[in-house]
C-alpha cells in the first residue's frame, strides 16, 4: 500500500460512513481528512429524488457561487463583429467564430467554458460530438447562448458552475478548493444548495434531497444531514 493508499485509511477512520453529520461538524471533518501536499478541490455529490428519464424531472442549472472555486476559468465565445469586441473587453481568453470552429474540428480544446451568440449556434452545432461529451457546448438554459456576452464571460470567470442530475439521480458540483477554509465553502455550499432546492420538478414526489456528502479530491465522503443543510437555506 503507498503512503497515500495509508494516509487514506487514517482520513477514513475519522468519519463515520454510516452518521450524517451536521453541515458544520461536517465541513470541521473536511480539514481534518486533508492529508495531501496540494491545494484539494473540494466537492458536493447530491442524490435527489427524482427520476431523471422523465424529461419533466431533469434538475440543472447555473449559480455564480460567492468564492467562486479557486480556478482560473479559460474562456472561449463564439461571436462576430461588434459581439466579439464586446467579448475580449470583459475579458474572453479566446473569441472568433468559423476559425474558432476550425480549430476545434482540427483537435484544440484549450478552454474551460464555452458561450455562443444565438446567431452562431446553427454553426457552433456542428461541434456537438466533440464539445457534448465535454460538457463544453453551449446552452440557453444557463445562460451561455446569449447576445448578453460581456456579462456571461464576467460570470463564468467569477466561477458560475453548471449543474445537472445524472441518470442515477446524482449532481455533483464543485464548492471550493481546501485553502478557502470552512466559511467559504460553506457559503458557496449553500449557495448551491439553494439553487438546487429552487429547481426541484413539480412533479417529483417524496423526499427531494436523499442524501448530501461532502470531499475533498483525494479524501473519504462525508455524509451531511440533508435536513440540517435545509435548515439553513433561503428558500425554506
Amino acid at each position: 500500500m503507498g503512503r497515500h493508499g495509508k494516509k487514506y485509511l487514517e482520513a477514513r477512520k475519522k468519519v463515520d460512513p454510516t452518521k450524517k453529520y451536521g453541515l458544520d461538524e461536517g465541513l470541521d471533518l473536511l480539514d481534518q481528512t486533508h492529508f495531501v501536499k496540494f491545494d484539494e478541490n473540494v466537492d458536493v455529490a447530491v442524490r435527489l429524488g427524482v427520476d431523471p428519464k422523465h424529461a419533466d424531472q431533469m434538475v440543472r442549472g447555473a449559480v455564480v457561487l460567492p468564492h467562486g472555486v479557486g480556478k482560473d476559468v479559460r474562456v472561449l465565445v463564439f461571436a462576430k463583429g461588434e459581439k466579439e469586441k464586446e467579448a475580449r473587453d470583459a475579458g474572453a481568453d479566446h473569441v472568433g467564430s468559423e476559425d474558432m470552429i476550425k480549430k476545434i474540428q482540427e483537435g484544440w480544446l484549450d478552454f474551460d467554458k464555452a458561450i455562443a451568440t444565438p446567431d452562431l449556434m446553427g454553426q457552433v452545432g456542428k461541434l456537438g460530438k466533440v464539445l457534448g461529451p465535454r460538457g463544453l457546448m453551449p446552452n440557453p438554459k444557463v445562460g451561455t447562448v446569449t447576445f448578453d456576452v460581456a456579462r456571461a464571460v464576467k460570470e463564468q470567470k467569477a466561477g458560475k458552475v453548471e449543474f445537472k442530475v445524472n441518470k442515477d439521480g446524482l449532481v455533483h458540483a464543485p464548492v471550493g478548493k481546501i485553502s478557502f477554509g470552512k466559511e467559504k465553502i460553506r457559503d458557496n455550499l449553500l449557495t448551491i444548495m439553494d439553487v438546487i432546492v429552487k429547481a426541484k420538478p413539480v412533479s417529483s414526489k417524496g423526499t427531494y434531497l436523499k442524501s448530501i456528502a461532502v470531499s475533498n479530491t483525494m479524501g473519504p465522503g462525508i455524509r451531511l444531514d440533508p435536513a440540517d443543510v435545509q435548515s439553513m437555506l433561503k428558500t425554506t
